[in-house]
């Protein structure tokens, strides 16, 4: 990341240019067809010895599906880490070899039985969902002019729900706490300052 892009304020501070982490060993600990954990024995940056897991997952892919009326497509499940129901965008992960944009086209239509003609990135670049414990990146797209396409998902860990809700009132349970899913929260914040200029 070109740090030079947050300004003048930058200068005025020393940030490493080269990692200051060194890793002694790595080790894979756990896999599943969804994820890794590896823990790695490394000297911190403050020179102390230290053990430190890191989740690793593929690219994660979300999109904000507006239709004619300006409702945003919302899909909810039981998420078992949270042990609650979440109302979330569209979300899934790319498959390997498959393209960013082709990969958020399949999780619309396995997700919400949904295909649109018009698509266009929210995020320049990928962002990091929770970057103190894992490495995944996460990239959204607002998509309209929706139609009807079903494809059935081949998740089976997977009992999900389709809403559509007025974009504002989606947006108010982002900012209230009702929606806490961090992509989905950002995706409906991205297409709202959008919307503003």
């Amino acid at each position: 990341m070109d740090l030079d892009r947050l300004g003048e304020h930058v200068h005025d501070v020393d940030v490493p240019t080269v990692s200051p982490w060194e890793t002694r060993a790595t080790r894979e600990v756990y896999r599943n067809q969804w994820m890794s954990v590896r823990e790695d024995e490394v000297v911190t940056p403050t020179g102390s010895d230290g053990v430190y897991g890191v989740v690793s997952k593929g690219m994660a892919l979300g999109v904000v599906a507006i239709d004619a009326a300006d409702r945003v497509v919302l899909v909810g499940q039981w998420r078992y880490p949270l042990d609650r129901w979440s109302w979330e965008l569209p979300e899934g992960g790319l498959d390997d070899g498959e393209e960013p944009l082709a990969g958020v086209r399949r999780e619309l239509a396995e997700e919400a039985g949904l295909a649109a003609s018009t698509w266009e990135p929210l995020t320049p670049q990928p962002v990091a969902l929770s970057n103190s414990v894992t490495d995944e990146l996460a990239m959204l797209w607002l998509a309209t002019d929706l139609t009807p396409h079903e494809v059935p998902s081949n998740d089976p860990t997977e009992d999900l729900r389709v809403i559509r809700v007025p974009f504002g009132e989606a947006l108010a349970a982002c900012l209230d706490g009702r929606i806490e899913d961090a992509m989905t929260v950002l995706g409906l914040l991205l297409v709202e300052r959008q919307r503003r200029f």
